[in-house]
């Protein structure tokens, strides 16, 4: 397990000297009032528009694949609402990191946290099931501040942003985990601790599956959640932590824990989950990470959905 990192002077490199201006611009900016904030995120999303045309592509046609019975017009307008959250989804990845508990409490209502307290009073530990939101940073911050867990995550391949990230998640969590540790998640869920876990991206064809996932019949997913329940039996609690319209805040939702797991086999397990991921992304389709090429994965010989993308 990963602990808080301490700091070394080679992150003082000229290398990295634009990456620190670029971070003390935001830490600054995020010390502005929420709805300025909010309007700057608005607008730097939309505008990154002109210059991410890769990203928009893939982001149209992950909606196009998911959603074929929607209308273009609208599914035009959910991009452009996709890219004001992914805009706001910089600034908030900076309010989880680097604002004090008490300011993230304000601007959070939660639900569902009791589920939590059930599972562990009996004793379970708790595969807290969250999805690619644009605001699962700033959801993963005001969790751990009610519940501290463990973190999965995949560590950054600059040493700077992963030394910024990993102290920034630790500030509300016990530890991280390198998400292909699933030996380490075993360990944790069968001492009792949360683990906090997305199964909702493409990982690449070793250890996944081929399932459905909304109007995608064949859609590579991960087989990792079939065996840390098949090992452990935790308490599966999806959240979903949305932002509120008119810069209002966030609300946070945890489910009741999910029932009926299908452990007899992983294609089973993985068509539950995708219906599980489902249902959550839908409770806010604009604010999930449609930029990301969730169905770069495709069956042997077939083409991609991408082009050149």
């Amino acid at each position: 397990m990963i602990q808080a990192p301490s700091f070394n002077l080679t992150l003082l490199h000229p290398r990295y000297w634009l990456i620190w201006l670029g971070l003390t611009v935001i830490y600054l900016l995020v010390l502005l009032p929420y709805p300025v904030i909010h309007a700057f995120g608005t607008i730097a999303g939309r505008f990154s528009m002109h210059f991410l045309k890769r990203r928009v592509n893939i982001a149209r046609c992950n909606l196009a694949l998911c959603f074929p019975d929607m209308p273009k017009a609208e599914r035009d307008a959910l991009v452009v609402k996709n890219f004001e959250s992914t805009g706001l989804g910089l600034f908030e990845t900076a309010m989880a990191w680097f604002w004090p508990d008490w300011r993230i409490k304000r601007w959070f209502s939660i639900s569902g946290l009791e589920h939590v307290r059930q599972a562990q009073e009996h004793g379970q530990g708790v595969l807290l099931v969250g999805m690619h939101f644009l605001t699962l940073e700033l959801g993963a911050r005001i969790f751990g501040i009610h519940h501290p867990g463990i973190g999965v995550y995949r560590p950054h391949n600059n040493k700077l942003m992963d030394w910024i990230q990993t102290r920034g998640r630790l500030r509300s969590n016990k530890s991280m985990l390198d998400r292909k540790d699933l030996r380490g998640m075993i360990r944790c869920l069968r001492q009792g601790e949360i683990v906090w876990y997305a199964p909702d991206h493409d990982y690449g064809r070793q250890s996944s599956v081929f399932v459905p996932l909304f109007a995608v019949v064949e859609a590579a997913t991960t087989t990792g959640t079939y065996f840390l329940v098949r090992m452990s039996k935790p308490a599966i609690i999806p959240f979903t932590p949305r932002r509120l319209s008119g810069a209002r805040g966030y609300q946070m939702v945890l489910r009741a824990a999910v029932k009926n797991f299908p452990l007899n086999s992983e294609i089973a397990a993985a068509t539950f989950m995708n219906k599980v991921i489902e249902k959550e992304i839908l409770c806010a389709p604009e604010q999930y990470m449609w930029l990301h090429r969730r169905f770069k994965t495709r069956p042997e010989g077939a083409a991609s959905f991408y082009g050149n993308s």
